[in-house]
């Protein structure tokens, strides 16, 4: 079966510098990962500030294109869509953004982000038949009609403008959501009903999800796979029960180990360094050397490659050089049984 999403080996490179755009920093470097079609999962894409998250989220998008590698759709390369390919993707992949009060123009009514996509992709025909949609979509997400149209954004919490755009994406009946940030900006106490929200897509209603966060916590509560990132690149990967409980890589230990405990009264596990300097793609070593506590002369020589570290994870580490090396990034736990 064609997978429904693709990322084979993608990279991003931005440049500037003037004329010769001679500096460049590398904001993503050969990721790869798989949406199958077969059963609906919600991946996690998780990392620090600076590690290629938002990047990623506008590469699959479509918002920017790759400098190497390829986003497939179906089988298809987004670069090389006709007008009805692109217009199903545009319909089929749909995003959940960080900050909900940026999307909405404070001058219309709240209703335009809920009428517009159903009128730009014909999904009903009359505006009664409109109106029945939107209702839907705000009940499933929890949300009362006659409590939410009619209003500017501002009269509205940032939980219910931010379950709004989740009923917006509702509408489209779409195949994959890619939610970044989407709990960020919204209070602790609202977190609860959006990832409900979320998880209620998949389970509901059969659509896969890329959940990116720097919170491991809400991650692993969402997710069934997770990719951590660190300056662009994967450090490690693998179902979220595996990553998380036993992690592997240092990064990702530095990250769980700094989860805050619910004991007041014991230290946190570990305090993550400050990064240092933004790479820019001249070192040829492994992106976290400067901060590793375990580094090895090889690890400022090349870069490490995934290593098969257990049945559902794997980790770019010589620690594990005695494993399997992976020569793909699979997302899903199943797949790193069975690596190409």
């Amino acid at each position: 079966m064609t997978p429904v999403l693709e990322v084979r080996a993608v990279g991003k490179v931005f440049r500037a510098g003037g004329f010769f755009k001679r500096d460049a920093t590398v904001a993503l470097k050969d990721f790869s990962m798989t949406i199958a079609g077969d059963r609906p999962v919600i991946t996690a894409i998780a990392g620090e500030s600076g590690s290629g998250k938002t990047t990623l989220a506008r590469l699959l998008l479509g918002i920017i294109e790759p400098s190497m590698g390829e986003i497939r759709y179906h089988g298809v390369n987004l670069k090389a869509m006709n007008g009805d390919q692109r217009r199903r993707f545009r319909q089929e992949v749909q995003a959940v953004f960080q900050d909900p009060f940026e999307v909405y123009n404070p001058f219309y009514h709240v209703d335009h982000v809920l009428t517009t996509p159903v009128a730009k992709f014909g999904l009903a025909r009359t505006r009664d038949e409109a109106y029945t949609l939107i209702e839907t979509a705000l009940h499933q997400v929890g949300l009362r009609p006659e409590e939410t149209l009619g209003r500017y954004p501002h009269q509205l919490s940032g939980g219910q403008r931010q379950r709004i755009m989740i009923a917006r994406a509702l509408l489209l009946r779409p195949k994959i959501i890619v939610a970044d940030e989407p709990v960020s900006m919204v209070d602790a106490s609202l977190r609860a009903t959006i990832l409900e929200s979320l998880l209620k897509l998949k389970q509901e209603f059969g659509i896969s999800l890329i959940y990116i966060t720097h919170d491991l916590t809400t991650a692993y509560q969402l997710c069934d796979d997770i990719y951590i990132l660190y300056r662009g690149t994967v450090a490690e990967t693998g179902s979220v029960e595996q990553v998380i409980k036993q992690p592997k890589h240092p990064y990702t230990q530095l990250l769980v180990s700094s989860i805050p405990l619910p004991n007041p009264d014991q230290r946190w596990g570990g305090d993550v360094p400050a990064m240092s300097e933004r790479n820019n793609g001249s070192g040829g070593g492994c992106p976290f050397a400067a901060r590793c506590p375990h580094v090895m002369e090889r690890c400022h020589i090349a870069p490490p490659p995934l290593y098969q570290t257990s049945a559902e994870s794997a980790a770019a580490c010589y620690l594990y050089d005695d494993q399997p090396e992976l020569r793909q990034r699979p997302v899903a736990a199943h797949d790193l049984l069975n690596p190409h």
